[in-house]
């Protein structure tokens, strides 16, 4: 059996801790902590109490100086705390130290977030991408806490003088566990070629792609109902969405046009989940263009807006058109932060997907970014030729469409793609 390090979820009181070195920014240090405070939140877990420390350097046993860890277990014994949440990535060795020293659970915000995108995965290329990131997390954390992981699994009819002393169990659940891990990213590796043909089919009839990315709980979802009309899971949970949903609209110049709802990021995230997730993020890499949500209700938005940035520059998307929209505009804003925006990003869309205000102006932006991309043209069809009045339907914009003896005259907004298909026709 294998056994890693699994916390038992059956914690109630989290006490939870920040710690950065001296120098660096105490007031950002405060942002993550309360955002870790969002995180823990949304796994049901209570917090009784939090702490950010300040130290001259790392130390290796337990992140902070023993003074400091003597403090925090003083604190966290008040609270009554039965597990503790690092806002810090711990190496394997400081978790198991923590554990030791204060008696109860330790974790951190990879495991969090981990804990987070596995109780909210639905489909498929989710759930394997999860138990990859979490199998790669656990790795290093395999632990010999039962008697079994020092057996001999060697030996025969001679014992162990004549077969020597054989493999250890802990090696034996390290190669099971790198086994799972391979055969996870085999798994992947076929979703993600499910997911290629499904492009590739799309692409038979290309139409035009716009991805929504932004900070979690930006209201990416939303935007994508308000815009779409169709039934969308929209919660107000960090990480709500975890699986790309792709819906058609109709732009205003009369393009139809794939928007895909993605995967919010969020400052710190694990390396390891970035990489696990580039399938699901590569819809971003992939697009005409993207549409970056912010809550323009929160504080930290212009953190938010960094952050989403520099994960798009990991995945190489940092170079496509962005237009830029501030949502949640129907929430109470202080009006000095509402003009700071205004004044930082005059370009930027505000609205409110809640209350649908502003979506207009969302639209004729995003046909503004096809508009080399379509042509106006009036044709006059033969009657036989209805597979031509069915394709301007699906594909463009029928401002017109007048059915005379001579023939179907149709006046339409269509991709110049068919432009030399339709010329022939053309009044």
């Amino acid at each position: 059996m294998i056994d890693v390090q699994e916390k038992p979820r059956m914690v109630e009181r989290a006490f939870l801790v920040g710690v950065h070195l001296r120098g660096e920014s105490a007031e950002t240090a405060a942002d993550l902590l309360r955002e870790l405070r969002e995180l823990v939140t949304t796994l049901g877990i209570g917090i009784v109490g939090e702490a950010l420390v300040e130290v001259r350097e790392w130390q290796a046993r337990l992140l902070v100086g023993t003074g400091k860890a003597d403090e925090l277990l003083e604190r966290m014994t008040e609270a009554d705390a039965d597990c503790v949440v690092f806002d810090n990535a711990l190496s394997p060795a400081q978790q198991r130290n923590w554990e030791r020293f204060a008696n109860c659970t330790c974790i951190d915000r990879q495991e969090v977030i981990l804990d987070i995108f596995g109780a909210r995965a639905r489909t498929r290329e989710a759930k394997l991408q999860v138990e990859l990131a979490r199998m790669e997390y656990n790795l290093p954390r395999l632990k010999k806490a039962w008697g079994h992981l020092g057996r001999q699994s060697g030996g025969g009819g001679g014992g162990a003088a004549q077969k020597g002393e054989g493999e250890q169990q802990i090696e034996l659940d390290r190669r099971m566990v790198r086994n799972k891990i391979s055969s996870l990213k085999q798994e992947l590796k076929e979703v993600r070629a499910t997911r290629a043909t499904q492009r590739k089919e799309r692409s038979r009839v290309p139409l035009p792609h716009a991805a929504v990315v932004g900070y979690t709980n930006a209201g990416k979802s939303s935007l994508l109902h308000t815009l779409s009309g169709s039934d969308i899971y929209v919660a107000d949970k960090l990480f709500a969405t975890l699986d790309t949903t792709t819906r058609r609209i109709d732009l205003p110049n009369g393009r139809p046009l794939l928007v895909t709802d993605t995967v919010g990021f969020v400052r710190n995230l694990p390396h390891r989940l970035v990489d696990a997730f580039k399938a699901t993020l590569e819809e971003a890499v992939l697009a005409d263009f993207l549409v970056h949500v912010l809550d323009a209700a929160s504080p930290q938005v212009e953190a938010f807006h960094e952050t989403t940035l520099n994960v798009l520059q990991e995945l190489g998307a940092d170079r496509k058109r962005i237009i830029t929209v501030f949502n949640k505009t129907d929430l109470p804003i202080p009006p000095d932060r509402l003009a700071a925006l205004h004044r930082h990003h005059p370009d930027a869309v505000f609205l409110s997907a809640h209350t649908g205000d502003g979506i207009d102006a969302l639209m004729e932006r995003m046909a503004d970014q096809l508009a080399d991309q379509v042509a106006h043209l009036r044709v006059e069809l033969p009657h036989a030729r209805g597979d031509l009045v069915a394709l301007l339907h699906d594909q463009g914009k029928v401002n017109e469409c007048r059915y005379e003896d001579d023939a179907v005259h149709i006046d339409a907004t269509v991709p110049r793609r068919l432009e030399r298909l339709l010329r022939p026709w053309a009044s």
